[in-house]
């Protein structure tokens, strides 16, 4: 690409964006740190019910909630007495697409349809493309995915071409990328030229979309056992995920249940990097989204994110890429469940966290997604071979990110390990302090802005600002 061509676009990016949304996000700027979140999210325009309704058109939603005895029987068996908490599965690939996305892609698409955009874009890699499609089809609309798909040799990871094909099924045009900065570039330039809707993952649309999960996990468990879940377990990448299920539940009163996010450990792996792009066996769900998006929720395709998972976590995990498939086979071969190994990240730390909680305690695998021809694990380990990825059984503990995939060789192996939150809101402290221009200084209602994002009284935000300054 031209350098002065891609300068040119991006110098028009915050225009583009604007006619892509429809959302004037300076609005919502205080001109330094903080900006008015909620009434970002007010924006949305529907109630809760609304889109409920929305999403019921579509048949999105209203998913089935599975109890895993046999799994949590086996879990039980590598726990302490009285300990083993009951493992309660969300089971999202029953929505159309396959996975919870649809939820997300049914109110952007919607709203895309009522402003009357011919079409709608979303630059995605996953399972939000296939949802987007789905919802385009069924809404008469065009619809274009742009994915980051190949090395620069051309080889594509199975996951990824699984996903485009899922996507052209529904009619969609897929354009499909190397790993590099070309992507955000191609998506300006094809919003631009094509005048549809920006279905972005991360616009309030589609954060709101996923507040109906969040809401009916709590009303499906109290149905079910009369009381909301102790615990529940979030796959998180760019935040969205974590943040709409943590809205929902607030919204259903859920206060107490603890909200816990889960990533598969990618430490060491550079997610820009051609050349270790195909030697992760996720392509998301894992801490090379995880944490930087955590730190830096803004490092999106719209001005601001309305994923902001500080504001929601209560704990935040990791789990081993070994530990995920091994959890994936026992979910088809205990409880006559197959679904996609990215939606099992969660059912891995669960597995590991039930392990500390009381027998009586309820713990809920938050989502799962559909599985396919490049989703299933097979596929994912051949290809991981293939790439010098060494596969054996043994302890997770051992695995090296790009070099092994372990799968342990009991269940009581299965460990997931907690990162500190004190030390990822520094990150996200500095990074807003980064942003402040040369001698400007933090005001009052930034040091609230940042407590509110890192969930910290103003006293505790202002002695982690202290700790920063005095390194």
């Amino acid at each position: 690409m031209p350098a002065a061509g891609y300068n040119e676009l991006m110098a028009r990016r915050a225009e583009i964006m604007k006619s892509a949304i429809q959302i004037d996000y300076d609005q919502f700027e205080s001109g330094s740190i903080a900006f008015d979140y909620e009434g970002m999210m007010q924006k949305v325009g529907y109630s809760l019910d609304e889109i409920k309704e929305i999403q019921e058109r579509t048949g999105v939603g209203n998913t089935p909630v599975y109890e895993l005895r046999n799994l949590t029987a086996l879990c039980r068996t590598t726990a302490a007495p009285g300990k083993g908490a009951r493992i309660f599965l969300k089971d999202e690939a029953a929505n159309p697409s396959g996975s919870f996305k649809a939820r997300r892609a049914a109110v952007s698409v919607y709203h895309a349809k009522k402003l009357g955009y011919r079409g709608v874009i979303a630059a995605t890699s996953g399972n939000y493309g296939a949802a987007v499609a789905s919802q385009a089809a069924m809404l008469g609309l065009k619809c274009i995915i742009v994915q980051e798909c190949y090395d620069s040799e051309g080889r594509g990871q199975p996951e990824i071409i699984e996903k485009a094909r899922k996507c052209e099924a529904y009619g969609a045009e897929v354009v499909q990328l190397s790993v590099g900065p070309e992507l955000f570039y191609s998506f300006l330039q094809l919003l631009e030229e094509t005048g549809y809707f920006n279905a972005s993952l991360y616009t309030p649309f589609g954060i709101a979309g996923i507040e109906t999960l969040g809401f009916e996990i709590s009303q499906q468990i109290k149905g079910m056992i009369g009381r909301n879940p102790d615990a529940v377990v979030v796959t998180t990448a760019g935040g969205g995920n974590i943040t709409g299920t943590a809205r929902g539940l607030i919204k259903a009163d859920a206060l107490e249940t603890e909200v816990i996010g889960a990533s598969v450990d990618l430490k060491g792996l550079h997610m820009a990097s051609d050349e270790q792009f195909n030697r992760k066996s996720f392509t998301t769900g894992h801490t090379g989204f995880g944490i930087p998006f955590t730190t830096n929720p803004d490092r999106t395709d719209v001005p601001r994110s309305a994923g902001r998972p500080l504001r929601y976590m209560d704990r935040y995990v990791t789990v081993r890429q070994g530990e995920v498939f091994y959890m994936t086979e026992a979910l088809a071969q205990l409880e006559g469940l197959e679904r996609g190994p990215a939606g099992n990240i969660s059912l891995a730390a669960a597995f590991s966290i039930a392990r500390e909680m009381d027998d009586d305690q309820i713990i809920v695998v938050q989502e799962t997604e559909y599985t396919g021809a490049g989703k299933h694990i097979q596929p994912q380990l051949s290809f991981a071979r293939e790439n010098g990825i060494k596969i054996r059984f043994g302890n997770p503990e051992e695995e090296i990110p790009g070099q092994s995939i372990i799968l342990p060789e009991h269940p009581s192996m299965i460990r997931a390990v907690d990162l500190d939150l004190d030390r990822i809101r520094l990150s996200y402290i500095r990074n807003c302090l980064a942003s402040l221009q040369e001698g400007e200084k933090t005001s009052e209602e930034d040091i609230r802005y940042m407590a509110e994002e890192c969930r910290v009284g103003t006293d505790k935000l202002n002695q982690l600002i202290e700790s920063l300054e005095g390194r």
